[in-house]
């Protein structure tokens, strides 16, 4: 996988490593809830479990996105492109199922695609 490639694969890791801190970690700030178009505390401490659970899926497709770089090797790689694949696949499900969504669309799904397609020319 070239430079290029790998960069695009970290920054998706990172991205997802953010995310998994807002759901998990961070959720009950107005701030953070808000951005999952949440109005108000009370729903929000109803979504807290899924948020929640939803974090630890984030934090577990950027280790293998980083830790498949990390690895190396035609067997790291495709850990790390699968990862990608996973997190791309995300980012198009969000858009479909809510338009509102879809910065938040672009930013989960932008790199990682950008990530498959240099993996894939190169």
């Amino acid at each position: 996988m070239n430079t290029i490639a790998q960069i695009f694969v970290v920054l998706a890791g990172v991205f997802h490593l953010a995310v998994f801190a807002m759901e998990s970690l961070l959720f009950m700030k107005p701030s953070t809830y808000k951005r999952f178009l949440i109005p108000n505390e009370a729903e929000a401490t109803i979504s807290k479990p899924w948020a929640f659970n939803q974090g630890f899926y984030n934090l577990f497709l950027a280790l293998g996105a980083i830790g498949g770089l990390i690895a190396g090797g035609d067997k790291g790689h495709a850990i790390a492109l699968f990862a990608c694949a996973c997190m791309a696949s995300a980012g198009i499900v969000l858009i479909a199922s809510d338009r509102r969504m879809a910065r938040s669309a672009v930013l989960q799904a932008g790199p990682p695609i950008i990530a498959l397609v240099l993996a894939a020319v190169a």
